[in-house]
């Protein structure tokens, strides 16, 4: 299992779930990758772990799904709690693993715990697997071996990506309702066309009068979709791809949509707490960790999860390296708000910006919070009223030409 060396590590491929008792009698289950049930019986037993039953599970190592920043944030909790008690590096990357029960999650600690032992320190380990550990993870990281602080630093590591996980879990729920029901609306408006729309023209053939112009509109509308859906369905699709494809490719597009994005009514002052907040917990963890304040800039810019303040704490930092104060350099940004850079003045005046950086970024989480909740709330009747638009709007339509008749008999 986790004993083998490198050169075996690729054979274990197999995923078990297991019930057992362990040294107090209390019974205990799990899912383990190991190379075999030998082998996984064995490294149960050095637990404590007496397994009662053992059941190989279908599907190969990587179906135990996907690693998600959630998991690497457990995991650096769980190893911060381990140091913290005393327990030795290797060993406690055993422990992890066994305590975890997505199979790709105890396969990549498993990787690392071997490369360890082959005698490669933990930041450059992680420094191998840069889609779960980012250069900001593998910094920090670094500065608690140098300091010979890792466990703490782990549990700062771990406070950080559970707070900016949840700032992005907030950023996409106010960006995904009203994506959600405009949709639904697109749908159910593109129904009425196709199939109910049709049923009254039919009816309305026989009435021998002219249309109303906006039931005319309508009708025209749904010979339209009807006709040429699927060359617009193409036309908007090709039209999409063309523009994510454009968005990956240049630089000023992205800023371009960044910039707009921040000016954009409800959802624009959302997004700019939220990368003000990612900004302040990066910095004060990185500062916390010890790591000098222009090389924590570099990493402060990439986690804004915006390029208009990637750029901006990227000039901050060339300021700052020449011996700029960070308050004048964050000013000089034009970004950031007043409150925000006298908060970091007097950090920097009390050699406090650590601790200051942490109270910028809990204060906008929660404005974040609120503004996502307040949101919700405003959009409900303006969605509503979206809704009742499009669709009234047809039904109206389809009832003029009735209404019409009744009026002129």
């Amino acid at each position: 299992m986790a004993h083998k060396q490198a050169g075996n590590i690729t054979k274990i491929e197999k995923v078990f779930s297991w019930e057992g008792r362990d040294r107090r009698g209390q019974r205990v289950t799990g899912r383990t990758i190991a190379a075999n049930e030998a082998a996984l019986r064995a490294v149960l037993r050095r637990q404590g772990v007496a397994p009662t039953k053992v059941r190989k599970q279908s599907g190969s190592l990587l179906s135990g799904g996907k690693i998600k920043p959630e998991d690497i944030a457990l995991f650096s909790r769980q190893l911060a709690t381990m140091l913290g008690a005393g327990i030795p590096l290797v060993q406690a990357f055993e422990i992890c693993a066994t305590g975890i029960d997505k199979p790709a999650m105890q396969k990549l600690i498993r990787e690392i715990k071997v490369d360890i032992e082959a005698g490669v320190s933990l930041h450059e380990a992680l420094g191998r697997r840069p889609l779960q550990f980012d250069n900001l993870y593998v910094n920090l990281v670094e500065a608690g071996e140098h300091a010979g602080a890792l466990d703490s630093l782990l549990e700062k590591i771990a406070t950080y990506k559970e707070k900016t996980e949840s700032i992005k879990k907030k950023v996409k729920k106010a960006l995904f309702y009203p994506t959600a029901v405009l949709v639904v609306a697109l749908i159910v408006t593109t129904v009425l066309l196709i199939w109910v729309i049709p049923q009254f023209e039919e009816l309305f053939k026989g009435f021998g009068a002219d249309l109303p112009t906006f039931t005319q509109m309508v009708i025209n509308l749904s010979k339209a979709v009807r006709s040429d859906g699927p060359y617009m369905v193409a036309v908007i699709a090709a039209a999409t791809y063309g523009f994510l494809y454009a968005q990956k490719r240049s630089a000023k597009l992205r800023e371009w949509m960044n910039r707009m994005s921040l000016k954009l009514p409800i959802i624009g002052p959302i997004l700019y707490k939220s990368a003000i907040a990612r900004y302040a917990r990066t910095l004060s963890t990185m500062f916390a960790a010890g790591v000098p304040l222009v090389e924590a800039l570099r990493s402060v810019a990439g986690a804004t999860g915006n390029i208009v303040f990637e750029q901006a704490v990227l000039r901050m930092r060339d300021e700052v390296a020449t011996g700029q104060r960070l308050q004048i350099a964050m000013d000089n940004t034009g970004l950031f708000p007043n409150m925000v850079v006298q908060m970091i003045a007097v950090g920097e005046e009390a050699g406090a910006l650590d601790t200051m950086s942490g109270k910028v970024a809990t204060i906008y989480e929660e404005e974040v919070d609120n503004a996502v909740d307040s949101m919700s709330s405003l959009l409900e009747p303006l969605i509503m009223a979206i809704l009742g638009v499009l669709v009234g709007g047809l039904v109206v339509a389809m009832y003029l030409p009735i209404f019409k008749m009744g009026s002129v008999v």
